[in-house]
């Protein structure tokens, strides 16, 4: 039994950094911009195919895709906020949403019409591939390369925003764009930074996904978007710590419900939300 729970954990936390890795993304682009880009799953998705077609095209090397993937689609954000986005920061929320499941919709044809409507088989990564022994058991190596990416990703995100001139200027910006513009700041130049950024970390949990999901499919992010969703509810619009911990509780979450209770796999998730909304509005884990 406590090498089951060791391996649940395990398989938990794995799937948490990945949903840390889009939801961390989300979460800034939130705080700095005020909008909620439900098309962030698509930079997921796309982080993962261009990961892949790099990978094909130069023989079979994971980490130049790595590399080359996130930043296309880094691009593809910047032309996203310049030219659709910054057209609608002025209006309501819904109206974002609405442009924003516009482009899930066109990204997600737009892969159809590259790479086909089936699903492609994930190589595994030189070095990373096998499994070690863990209380008895194996477990993918994989996996745990993804547990101390997280943390990583984390920590360097907490620096940038936090030790760094660019970090002040963006949290500055957040807080008051006015006083910010009156400085010097050019805001629409920094907006577009932070979506390219934001853009650039969904697109490397992506890439990263590529060994591990076994199966590239268009529909991989919008089905990584409604749990990043659930952790920015549950952790509080803005809050990168919330982010963090919220994408852990999740991945755990999935992980034993679907170990021990897979009838009631998804109620778990969503159980939580909805008691985190009822008892905490603004998210469990935001100020005030």
């Amino acid at each position: 039994m406590l090498q089951s729970l060791v391996h649940v954990c395990l398989a938990g936390i794995s799937a948490g950094m990945f949903i840390w890795l889009v939801a961390s993304g989300l979460t800034l682009v939130f705080g700095v911009l005020r909008v909620l880009n439900f098309a962030h799953g698509s930079f997921y998705m796309l982080g993962a195919y261009l990961c892949f077609a790099v990978l094909k095209a130069m023989g079979g090397n994971f980490w130049l895709g790595l590399l080359l993937g996130p930043l296309i689609v880094s691009v593809v954000g910047y032309v996203m906020e310049r030219y659709l986005l910054r057209l609608v920061y002025h209006l309501e929320l819904p109206y974002q949403l609405l442009l924003t499941f516009a482009m899930v919709l066109i990204f997600d044809d737009l892969v159809k019409m590259i790479w086909g409507a089936g699903s492609i088989g994930s190589p595994a990564v030189p070095g990373l591939s096998g499994s070690v022994s863990i209380a008895g058991r194996e477990f993918p190596v994989y996996n745990l390369f993804i547990i101390a990416v997280g943390p990583l990703v984390a920590l360097g995100l907490y620096g940038l925003l936090e030790k760094t001139w660019w970090g002040r200027i963006v949290r500055a910006s957040a807080s008051d764009r006015e006083m910010a513009l009156s400085i010097g700041v050019n805001v629409p130049l920094l907006y577009s930074g932070v979506f390219m950024f934001g853009a650039w970390l969904s697109a490397v949990g992506g890439a990263l996904a590529v060994p591990y999901v076994g199966l590239l499919t268009t529909g991989m992010g919008e089905a990584i978007i409604i749990s990043a969703f659930i952790v920015v509810v549950i952790g509080g619009l803005g809050s990168l710590k919330g982010a963090f911990l919220g994408s852990l509780i999740v991945g755990l979450l999935s992980s034993f419900g679907t170990r021990f209770m897979p009838m009631l796999d998804m109620f778990l998730t969503f159980g939580l939300m909805a008691a985190v909304l009822l008892w905490r509005p603004q998210g469990f884990f935001a100020e005030g």
